[in-house]
């Protein structure tokens, strides 16, 4: 382990086990949360205020150069609040707001009123649905964001077995209160 010399000192030098994946992992974890991030901005502007070039200030922080300018640029112009995250709109939505009505009365109905074979709403169905009825198409995944955002749950139906006998079923169950089959 290489020794340093502090103060006339000599001292061992810490270093982190696994340097380069932990070194990924902070990386990480600074942007994870929106404090965090806006503290690691904190410290590249105060690198640079200490006398570090950008250059070197990227180097130290794991960002490119002009992302501290940047930083920079933005805590000259605006402060402290210039190193926060700004809020960014997003893709703009599919649907207006008099659809978003109507498609939620669409999804409280059942899909036989549509002419769908279906006795539930699904991912799928919904998205084809919406390519039917407003001639959008939305990939399976964001129909179910869709669900979530009305405050639908997944349900999934129970298969119901035919010409069963409900009290070998009754018998057969753990929490039955019959605590043997019948059939012994």
């Amino acid at each position: 382990m290489p020794e340093i010399f502090l103060k006339g000192k000599i001292m061992k030098r810490i270093e982190i086990e696994d340097n380069e994946i932990m070194q990924v992992a902070i990386q990480q974890e600074i942007l994870r949360s929106e404090d965090s991030r806006y503290d690691h901005r904190l410290h590249g502007v105060l690198l640079v205020s200490k006398g570090m070039s950008c250059y070197q200030a990227g180097e130290v922080l794991g960002h490119d150069s002009t992302t501290i300018q940047r930083w920079v640029h933005d805590f000259n112009t605006n402060g402290f609040t210039g190193l926060f995250d700004v809020e960014r709109p997003g893709r703009p939505a599919s649907l207006n707001a008099k659809q978003w009505d109507k498609l939620s009365k669409d999804l409280r109905k059942h899909p036989k009123e549509f002419g769908y074979d279906q006795n539930l709403w699904d991912g799928k169905l919904l998205a084809h649905h919406l390519n039917e009825q407003y001639g959008i198409e939305i990939g399976v995944r964001q129909c179910q964001r869709i669900f979530h955002k009305f405050g639908f749950r997944r349900r999934k139906p129970r298969p119901v077995i035919a010409q069963a006998d409900p009290s070998a079923q009754k018998a057969f169950k753990k929490t039955s209160k019959i605590s043997k089959r019948s059939d012994e």
